[in-house]
Formats: structure tokens, sequence, C-alpha cells
């Protein structure tokens, strides 16, 4: 009932999701990015994904899911973690296999360029060279961009995570992470303002509605026009209202991406940024040493959030800490963890002069 609830509360049709599912169509493999030893898929129309469960990790998420599930509800925007549904299969060995159903934050028409896995701790949180390419999950110590989003988005952002975290360290949870992934366009610089307008004429978009900001602004590569109910492509996974942009006080706006159409800006959900060069980029694929600054598609969540902070965690904090400062760490407790996490993305998502 609880997990029905859910998939109506995000419009998500019980067929549809069956189909998703259970259809005839064969699940798509991902490689794992943790060491929880967990098998991920991907459905055909990429709408959800399904991780196999440990089965502590089942009885941590049906122990807070009535918690869980008031605040997915009161909150609109929640970054955490969408479930659709649990289920388990016995195998004809006998053996029980467990899986949870959860919203594809990169269920897009975008080109994912790079995704990154945040916490905010330092020990173990890199990715060797050779081992990197497209598909790659980098973590923290690999990220080398700073992303700077409107005023109001980003308020708007700290405010729900500060909402989120919250509701995690009530449930004694830890190893949570920010999961990004980034669409880059072509550097601002390279592009005209006869490109803008080819944009428009192919999206059928006059002048006057065009919100295309100044030199000053920070959009300087990307269109921004009134939203159009209908007209604009929202995150599968998000039911929260438009973010409100600053400009020309709009209170909602769809990003137009010329040659890949409109798209419904919402909170986690196709977010338009710049991202700065702090240092060297650990992928040289888009690398080019003259450019400094992206124009960037932003897609965030909170995911994994289904540890505790329990007697193995204790353990493993006490002795990690004779080797390395307790704060690098993952295994902290729940308040340290969640004020690092907020501090640690209030530096990667910086306010602007």
């Amino acid at each position: 009932m609880v997990f029905r609830n859910l998939r109506e509360m995000f419009h998500i049709d019980a067929a549809d999701y069956m189909m998703s599912i259970c259809g005839d169509d064969s699940l798509k493999e991902l490689s794992s990015p943790g060491k929880s030893g967990s098998i991920f898929y991907l459905s055909q129309d990429e709408r959800f994904v399904i991780k196999t469960l440990r089965k502590s990790e089942l009885k941590i998420l049906l122990k807070m899911l009535p918690k869980y599930y008031n605040h997915v509800r009161a909150y609109d925007n929640t970054l955490i973690t969408k479930f659709f549904g649990v289920h388990r299969i016995t195998l004809k060995a006998g053996r029980k296999v467990r899986f949870v159903v959860m919203g594809n934050m990169f269920c897009t028409e975008l080109r994912i360029h790079r995704k990154y896995d945040l916490k905010g701790s330092t020990q173990g949180r890199s990715t060797k060279k050779q081992n990197i390419n497209e598909n790659t999950t980098l973590k923290d110590l690999d990220l080398s961009y700073v992303f700077h989003v409107d005023k109001p988005w980003r308020e708007a952002l700290f405010r729900q995570i500060s909402l989120d975290c919250m509701f995690l360290e009530s449930q004694s949870i830890i190893d949570y992470s920010m999961l990004l992934g980034i669409h880059f366009r072509a550097p601002y610089h390279l592009k005209t303002s006869s490109s803008h307008q080819d944009s428009l004429e192919r999206c059928g978009i006059p002048d006057c509605d065009l919100l295309q900001y100044e030199e000053k602004s920070s959009w300087k590569g990307f269109l921004l026009v009134a939203h159009e109910p209908g007209t604009a492509v929202g995150g599968s996974h998000i039911r929260g209202s438009m973010v409100r942009a600053s400009e020309a006080g709009y209170e909602e706006v769809d990003l137009v991406l010329p040659g890949n159409g409109r798209f419904r800006v919402q909170l986690g959900v196709n977010m338009p940024a710049r991202a700065q060069k702090v240092r060297e980029d650990m992928n040289t694929e888009l690398e080019n040493p003259d450019v400094i600054e992206y124009d960037v598609v932003l897609y965030l969540g909170i995911i994994d959030i289904l540890q505790e902070y329990n007697m193995s965690k204790r353990v493993e904090h006490a002795v990690k800490s004779l080797k390395f400062d307790p704060l690098s760490i993952s295994a902290v407790d729940p308040s340290s963890y969640s004020k690092r996490f907020v501090n640690f993305l209030e530096t990667v998502f910086p306010e602007q002069d």
C-alpha cells in the first residue's frame, strides 16, 4: 500500500511500472559503483534503477518506511532517493533475492558526461586515473570544478539538502552520497548571438519570451523561457514545483537547449549552472586548456541511504581513527556526517559575489 501510494504520488501508472520491471524486454545490468556487492540493473525504458539488497538493508528500509513516506509526501522537492517498490523472488535452489526499485535520476535525453559520488570525506575518496572513462562514477577528490547556480536556486537547493539531512540524521543514517551528473555544453565564449537566434527559430520561441542573460550573468550560453505547461520535459522521479529564476521575475522557466529540446527546470533536474575549473580534470577527454568555465546542466540526488550507524560502523570509526584523521573517514556519527556533508557541498556550490 505504501509503495503504491508513492508510485501514485509520482504519477507512475501501475501497468507501466509492471511493464518496465517485468516486461518482455530484459533489464540492463550496470557496473556496481559501490563496495556493497549489490548488483544494479536499469529498466529498458531507463525510468527505474533496480538494486539487489542485503537482508540488513531491507530491514533498515522497512523500519524507516513510515517516516520516509511522510518526509517524501511533505517535501515535494526532496532530493532523497525515490523508492517505488521492494520485492523478493525465490530462485529454484531456494535462495532468496531481494531488490528495490528506485527512480533513475539520469533518465534524460541529455548525455551525462561526468558522474560524481560525493560524501564530503577524503579517505579513499579518489579514483585511479587509468580506470577512468565516461561511465566511471568519480569521487570527492576527483572533483575539479565548482558550480555557480542562480541565487534563488542555490538557496532552495541547500534548504532542501538541510531538510533531507535532518531526516537522515533522525534515522541514524550515514554513508549517503550526493550523486551528481553533469552534461557539458559548448564553452560559452564560443557561442554567438546568431546561434541564440537560430535556437529560437528552431524552437518557435519569439524574441519577447527569451530570457537572455546579460554579460554579468551566470547563464551566458543558456536560453531560458517562461514555462508553458505540457511543452517541456521534466524529471520522471520529481514531482516538486519548479524553481524560480531571478531574472525578469518569472516564477517558472524552461531551459531551451539547441538540438535537444525544451526542459523543465526543477530542483536537482535540468538545472543550468556554470562550471568553473579549479584544477586539471582527471579525464582529459573534455579538457581544453583554453577553457576554464563551461555551461553545464546538472542532475543531483541523495543516494545510498540504507546504512545505519551501528556497532560495526562504530568499530570501523574507532579502528580507522587510529591511522587516519577521524574527520577524513566516512564512518562518523550521524550528526557529524550530516554537518560535514552540507559543509562540503557548500564548497562545491559556492555563493556568488
